[in-house]
């Protein structure tokens, strides 16, 4: 199986490296690196669409190498899809370790989970990886103190198991590892996030003025059978994920609301 890790960290994360070691050792996976030459934490979806990209071979140290783009976590996704490495094309996209949790609507800011979402864009299953710091937060924050050996071992093991999983096509798998020693993994939808953001004055000069608006994220205690809630408990928490975004719905309450008849007169003029 052609693997093709990506991360939003960096390629010389230690979350990627630890999870690369560990892809390496699992049998009949060819793997690929291709990651951002520094840190694109929280870009979301990005692409780099208004200059060309930069790739730079990057050895490892053990006798493999990787590539490095100044580009975004997508963009690596569509390099080697587009042929970036002679005589590989990915089959399963890893994005990962990230250096901290990605829970619930966090998902939709996270490079990491972006990566994968790319894969299933594609056509390609795909597996995200976050690690909670030792610190056990639960929100978007970062400590220094991480050990990704558990994920690492789990998520080689998941590669490993892939085509036994009951995993529908275009479904990607979103991963989650506690600070601590898990207690066991549980399959969980996401959970809704709750910020104390606040509008903070930080400096003003002139007609300048400088604000810090994103703050900590609160949880309910009380919340069960969660992503968010497995992880506080200790477990591993794994979500399965998909892009259809389309409201059904919606979709055909709409259709039966005649929009046509908008085109018929023009708006209600102001009085």
């Amino acid at each position: 199986m052609h693997v093709l890790l990506t991360n939003d960290d960096g390629i010389e994360a230690d979350g990627l490296q630890c999870l690369r070691r560990a892809l390496l050792e699992v049998s009949d996976v060819e793997l690929a690196v291709v990651a951002p030459d520094g840190n694109r934490s929280a870009m979301a979806r990005s692409i780099t669409t208004r200059r060309p990209l930069w790739v730079q071979q990057v050895e490892f140290g053990d006798g493999t190498v990787g590539y490095a783009t100044d580009g975004t976590p997508v963009d690596c996704i569509r390099l080697a899809r587009l042929g970036l490495i002679d005589d590989f094309q990915p089959e399963l996209v890893v994005s990962g370790i990230n250096h901290g949790s990605n829970l619930g609507d966090d998902i939709t800011y996270s490079g990491t989970v972006a990566a994968a979402l790319e894969a299933i864009v594609l056509g390609l299953p795909g597996i995200a990886v976050s690690q909670q710091s030792s610190a056990l937060e639960l929100d978007f924050r970062q400590t220094l103190a991480f050990d990704f050996t558990v994920a690492a071992e789990f998520t080689a093991r998941l590669v490993a198991d892939l085509e036994s999983l009951p995993l529908p096509s275009g479904t990607l798998l979103n991963v989650n590892v506690p600070g601590r020693t898990p207690t066991g993994v549980q399959v969980a939808p996401l959970c809704k996030r709750v910020y104390r953001d606040e509008l903070d004055l930080v400096e003003q000069r002139d007609l300048r003025r400088l604000y810090r608006i994103y703050s900590d994220a609160s949880h309910d205690p009380a919340e069960h059978d969660t992503d968010l809630a497995a992880v506080r408990e200790g477990k591993i928490a794994v979500t399965p994920l998909h892009f259809a975004l389309t409201h059904q719905e919606s979709l055909m309450a709409l259709a039966e609301h005649d929009l046509d008849r908008l085109l018929e007169r023009p708006a209600t003029p102001r009085s």
